[in-house]
């Protein structure tokens, strides 16, 4: 007998949260709001579940809201947001804290969406159509965003590639 839909979306949860975090630890940068963000985001998946599981694999779905709510969380702090020096230090125990913070400083200059693209696309290792379609977006807009992205990384931190090169 299959599981009913409450057990399925707590095994879901069981499975996924950790790799839900970590991504939304990389789009906020702050462990407490990744926390509220992938809280938020599966509170607002349990009322649709059943329906979301109906629809196939319920993953590409899930990181959509994650990363739409991350959007809708930015769009509304941007009026608020008060900008700092430095940013908080990574959670947990971190092999090469200084690319760790290189990395973490340089998406923080990015926009949301160029944030959002490169995280999918380098560390989700999605493909340009799959995050396309979590984004809701178009294939050349993941690409154009992907693009913009890497060349303000460039300029605004080129000593990632020095820090890569130590990291190896």
């Amino acid at each position: 007998m299959p599981p009913g839909p409450e057990q399925s979306f707590r095994d879901y949860v069981h499975a996924r949260v950790a790799a839900l975090s970590r991504s939304a630890y990389l789009l906020t940068g702050d462990a407490h709001l990744a926390e509220d963000l992938v809280q938020q985001t599966l509170v607002q998946v349990a009322s649709r579940w059943e329906r979301i599981v109906a629809g196939g694999d319920p993953d590409a779905y899930v990181r959509r809201v994650l990363y739409h709510q991350h959007v809708s969380w930015w769009r509304r702090w941007r009026r608020e947001a008060v900008p700092v020096d430095r940013l908080p230090d990574a959670a947990g125990p971190v092999p090469d804290v200084a690319l760790t913070v290189a990395v973490q400083q340089a998406l923080a200059k990015l926009t949301s969406k160029q944030r959002a693209v490169l995280v999918l696309r380098y560390f989700e290792d999605l493909t340009e159509a799959q995050a396309a379609t979590v984004l809701g977006v178009g294939v050349g807009t993941v690409k154009s965003q992907t693009r913009d992205a890497l060349a303000r990384l460039r300029v605004l931190a080129p000593d990632l590639a020095e820090l890569q090169e130590v990291a190896r």
